[in-house]
């Protein structure tokens, strides 16, 4: 009896996996289009690890000009990872939203990776949903001494239409809403580096709205964080709050306006590290130092986001 449902297990698995005598993938291409209703956007494997772990995505699809296959399951829910910095992830969003083999109508867009936090904003291991999305990048960055009339030595050039995005207020405060009072993981390292830096000691991760900042560059320091602040300051006209700092979600969010689908567009960051040493700590030590919330940052970016998923999933026809 017990080796009879084995065999009847076994054979069900590769029922799950074959269609017609075809892989998942062919089968779906040969029936149109792979529907997409919810595309979580990652960035590198690290981010991507958590999906495919906790969930069945069995469903490989090549994309011509995304570097792998977009993991998908039956309901829509699928995952791509587009590579780290603007550049990558331009090409990448921009070859998912022209495939013929995918059919996103209708669909949802949910960034969901980690970032460096500024400790006046956030802490390691939270989870932030962006209403801004700001560019660091673009603008005269002059060294400050030199340019004493202007702030970090940061001038503005003019807005060359990505510069800042702003999110659909309705869907993040859904978003928010859906995740406020989740329990996010945590580490004991996590909460030994937070006791060096002033105000953070006993501090515990927590789902958060507050605004994300783009740029290509690693950038790490008090300094460089509060210019990060006083350039989403401009962009925002003082609205926003910076407090995650990233390398692509501006590429995302300009592909997805080109589309015309901004508006279904959700921002996801969680700290895996602080954006400038503690009080004390050089700089060098504090680029090599582990702050041991790279794990769970990574986690709780799935826990969050596919919790807004599977209800997004719920929404699309």
């Amino acid at each position: 009896m017990r080796r009879f449902t084995l065999l009847l297990a076994a054979a069900l698995a590769a029922a799950l996996t074959v269609v017609g005598g075809v892989p998942l993938s062919q089968a779906a291409e040969r029936g149109g289009p792979t529907r997409v209703r919810v595309l979580v956007v990652t960035m590198f494997g690290g981010e991507t690890a958590p999906w495919l772990k906790n969930r069945s995505l069995p469903i490989a699809v090549t994309v011509d000009g995304v570097p792998d296959p977009l993991h998908c399951d039956r309901a829509g829910l699928c995952v791509v990872t587009t590579g780290q910095g603007k550049a990558n992830t331009a090409a990448t969003m921009t070859a998912v939203m022209t495939s013929r083999r995918l059919n996103l109508r209708g669909a949802y867009f949910i960034t969901a990776g980690i970032a460096g936090t500024s400790p006046k904003t956030g802490t390691l291991g939270f989870a932030a949903w962006a209403h801004y999305v700001v560019d660091y990048d673009l603008g005269h960055h002059l060294p400050p001494e030199e340019a004493l009339s202007h702030p970090y030595g940061f001038v503005q050039l003019g807005n060359v239409g990505t510069n800042v995005f702003q999110l659909d207020d309705k869907l993040v405060d859904t978003a928010y809403r859906l995740t406020k009072d989740m329990v996010l993981t945590d580490t004991p390292t996590s909460a030994a580096e937070r006791a060096h830096y002033p105000g953070q000691a006993g501090t515990l991760p927590k789902v958060a709205v507050c605004d994300t900042v783009t740029g290509d560059n690693w950038w790490a320091g008090k300094t460089l964080s509060d210019k990060a602040q006083y350039i989403t300051g401009l962009w925002t006209k003082g609205k926003g709050t910076y407090c995650t700092t990233q390398m692509e979600d501006n590429a995302t969010a300009a592909v997805l306006a080109r589309f015309g689908r901004l508006d279904h567009y959700l921002n996801l960051r969680t700290a895996s590290n602080f954006d400038q040493p503690w009080p004390g700590q050089t700089l060098e030590q504090h680029l090599s130092s582990n702050s041991g919330a790279f794990g769970t940052s990574t986690q709780n970016a799935y826990l969050v986001a596919s919790k807004v998923a599977d209800h997004l999933l719920r929404r699309v026809h």
